[in-house]
């Protein structure tokens, strides 16, 4: 059992990382072992957010020698960075092991990319204009103090909170997925698809790679091949249902743009609130009425229901 949340505010900004944290606290209990976040700031031109980490969270336990190779490993992403001529604008450290980079680089995004994450335990959670993507262990709160969430100002979020049942308890199997190497193209899911190997070699069989064996992020890179052959977004998810076997409930966010699709069995829950200023979605309502206190009204979308909307 997990949690998924989503906000979106039109032709505005506004706290989303104060909203996305309660929301997601506020079903703490679907998903104690990770909390993630993937929020969109207003893009900066030609300057991309990087977040990466270089180590696990338990991997502090082993000593010294771990925190050694932190410093190497950064030193070596550093290198690799002004190697093919981009450069570091401005770097943040909220923990030990992750990192967020404001980088100017005009390059190709997936050979920067792929030479990045070759440096030995560098993964790369999100590089985009307007994306930063957050995870880890923990509930929302901690994560979100840990990493300074609540003061982070945009106009869209989407947010997943994990139970781990059948992949371990890391960072790397935590939730949302970035859909390596588009950038600004996230993704939450609820649920468990039953045709994740087959469609993965066939993702694989086109140029695409993995960086982990959960089904989100099959989604993920899903939705971004067909954005990157000129598929609009809505037709993209109204395919995944269609194609995408088992049963989901999930959310995409791209540069400007939040997306929700609902399995025709309509077995995951979802509620919506759709207001003049905003929408909320979550997959109970207790975490859009920590946003939205006031008397509202809300709804529950249909089997095989795709919307989008943007701000």
């Amino acid at each position: 059992m997990c949690g998924i949340a989503g906000i979106i505010h039109r032709n505005r900004t506004g706290r989303i990382g104060n909203e996305m944290t309660m929301m997601l606290q506020a079903m703490k209990h679907r998903g104690p072992d990770s909390t993630g976040f993937a929020l969109y700031g207003e893009p900066s031109a030609g300057v991309l957010a990087m977040r990466f980490k270089v180590a696990e969270k338990e991997d502090l336990a082993s000593g010294f020698e771990i925190r050694d190779q932190i410093v190497q490993r950064k030193a070596e992403v550093d290198e690799r960075i002004g190697s093919l001529g981009g450069e570091v604008l401005a770097s943040e450290q909220p923990t030990e092991y992750a990192f967020l980079y404001r980088v100017r680089y005009e390059g190709d995004l997936r050979r920067f990319a792929d030479f990045i994450e070759d440096a030995e335990g560098v993964e790369i959670l999100s590089i985009g204009s307007a994306l930063e993507l957050v995870k880890d262990l923990g509930d929302a709160s901690e994560v979100s103090e840990q990493y300074g969430m609540g003061t982070f100002v945009g106009t869209h979020a989407i947010g997943h909170v994990r139970m781990a049942t059948e992949s371990d308890v890391d960072i790397r199997s935590a939730h949302p997925y970035w859909a390596y190497p588009f950038g600004d193209i996230s993704v939450v899911h609820n649920g468990q698809l039953t045709n994740y190997w087959s469609m993965r070699r066939g993702l694989e069989r086109r140029g695409h790679r993995f960086v982990s064996d959960c089904d989100s992020e099959l989604i993920a890179v899903y939705i971004a091949d067909s954005l990157d052959r000129s598929v609009s977004l809505e037709e993209a998810m109204v395919r995944s249902v269609r194609e995408l076997d088992g049963v989901f409930t999930y959310l995409v966010a791209t540069t400007d743009s939040l997306g929700m699709a609902k399995d025709t069995m309509a077995a995951k829950p979802m509620v919506l609130y759709e207001g003049e200023e905003e929408t909320l979605l979550a997959s109970e309502e207790v975490a859009i009425r920590t946003v939205l206190p006031q008397e509202i009204e809300t709804v529950d979308p249909y089997a095989g229901e795709v919307r989008v909307w943007q701000n």
